[in-house]
């Protein structure tokens, strides 16, 4: 096949906000490499597609994104990478539709990857005049004990968002939950080097964003895997040095790493936003032990003590994963009461999916699909209660918004406080959102969030 144009590239991510990270960072190598970068969805040259495998519905969609590349394209070149890859390699090697399969740690040279590739067809098709691909996908694919050294991808420059970027810090975990799969999808913990996230923090400040959230397989370890090195609270210490107004967000920490001094010394960072995405999974010991989560829910709760003795309205985002094999009906009201006392801002509600390849998708006492999602929905009512319950204590307040989105139909501007509540605020014939924070009084509540208006 001649080319007498730049190949395009288009590029499908899913999963998690570190997937977001790196396919940002995988398109701006495509882009400073010449290809021509469009929009997902749209026909190209060249199609990668950044998998997730954290649940077997995660495997499915990834699955069906490849398929759905191919349609858009029969002749592209379908590169595919990420956790599905990592986890099942023979599977996606052996897929009709993948050319190139590239596990973790090999996103980096996905740009070399592809262009050989097309050079070579190119060759073939000029000796056999016609695609002479048999066979299955190129395979670079590290094992797990091969996933040692922390891939850095470079600086990106940009995120889809005007105001707020993320920032990659680390991979890997190696906390081996009994439900996840993504310890042997990631390796084992490696961190990025401080200077490299500093140098991209300072571009990010420099292109105009204002929030910065870091983010990573398991955040809080940040620093584990080499002995000198700082760590979470330390790295944050450090942006702070940077110039300018701006604050910084932590995606997501686990109770299993972190403890209260921990989060006493975050408290001490004054550009770190009030708001903790702590995921508990259960709110009953005896399922966390299950799990092998290897903390308590008191060990949770001295945690979140300590964080609102520094804010009272210090917001608490959570996961809980409801019907885990074997949760008995007790022990899920257990969890409903855990929720009740600690006030989460927001629950994210996930009903116990299995993942083949771990501990818990061989036990026996597996939940019945319906009672699930029963008790899915009793939790997701509690926690709306808890969510209202928290919004009201802010009501009045005064707090600091990054406004992210303007509305031209109804003429609201959207953003989130430090203490992650999203408001929304009249713009009053703003044309644009401001680029600054704002001082916004919290007046209401709304279907998704707060009322707001800008105090005089």
């Amino acid at each position: 096949m001649k080319r007498e144009k730049t190949p395009s590239v288009s590029l499908f991510t899913l999963g998690c906000k570190v997937n977001q990270y790196e396919t940002q960072s995988i398109s701006e190598h495509f882009a400073d490499a010449g290809y021509s970068v469009v929009n997902e969805g749209l026909p190209a040259d060249v199609f990668v597609i950044n998998t997730c495998s954290v649940t077997n519905i995660a495997d499915r969609k990834s699955r069906q994104m490849i398929r759905r590349a191919r349609k858009l394209n029969p002749d592209a070149v379908i590169a595919v990478t990420g956790c599905y890859v990592q986890t099942a390699a023979e599977d996606v090697i052996g897929m009709e539709d993948v050319d190139i399969a590239a596990g973790n740690n090999e996103k980096s040279r996905l740009v070399e990857y592809v262009t050989q590739f097309l050079k070579k067809r190119e060759q073939a098709e000029g000796a056999a005049g016609k695609d002479s691909r048999k066979g299955p996908a190129e395979s670079h694919i590290l094992s797990f004990g091969e996933l040692t050294e922390y891939e850095d991808l470079g600086c990106i420059t940009a995120m889809e968002s005007r105001s707020r970027a993320f920032i990659k810090i680390q991979d890997g975990c190696d906390r081996f939950c009994s439900y996840c799969i993504i310890p042997y999808a990631r390796g084992r913990v490696r961190s990025r080097q401080e200077e490299s996230i500093l140098q991209e923090a300072s571009a990010l400040l420099d292109a105009g964003y204002r929030e910065l959230v870091l983010t990573g397989i398991n955040t809080a370890l940040y620093g584990a895997d080499t002995e000198g090195r700082t760590d979470i609270a330390g790295l944050i210490q450090r942006m702070e040095s940077l110039g300018g107004d701006f604050r910084i967000r932590l995606s997501s920490l686990e109770p299993n790493v972190i403890d209260v001094g921990v989060a006493e010394r975050l408290l001490e960072r004054e550009k770190l936003c009030h708001h903790m995405h702590l995921a508990i999974q259960s709110g009953c010991d005896t399922v966390l032990k299950r799990m092998n989560r290897r903390y308590t829910v008191d060990d949770y709760r001295k945690i979140v003590e300590a964080l609102r003795r520094g804010d009272p309205e210090y917001g608490i985002t959570t996961d809980i994963i409801t019907g885990f094999p074997g949760e008995t009906e007790e022990e899920f009201r257990t969890t409903l009461e855990t929720v009740k006392e600690i006030g989460f801002s927001k629950v994210h509600v996930f009903r116990y999916s299995l993942r083949g390849g771990t501990v818990a998708a061989s036990r026996k006492d597996q939940i019945d699909g319906k009672e699930k999602s029963r008790r899915a929905g009793i939790l997701s009512e509690e926690a709306e209660r808890a969510q209202v319950a928290f919004f009201r204590k802010n009501m009045g307040q005064v707090r600091r918004v990054l406004f992210e989105t303007l509305d031209a139909q109804t003429g609201l501007m959207e953003g989130y406080t430090d203490n992650y509540i999203k408001v929304h605020v009249p713009a009053d014939g703003l044309k644009e959102v401001p680029a600054e924070f704002t001082e916004v009084r919290l007046t209401g509540l709304s279907p998704d969030g707060m009322r707001g208006e800008i105090p005089e």
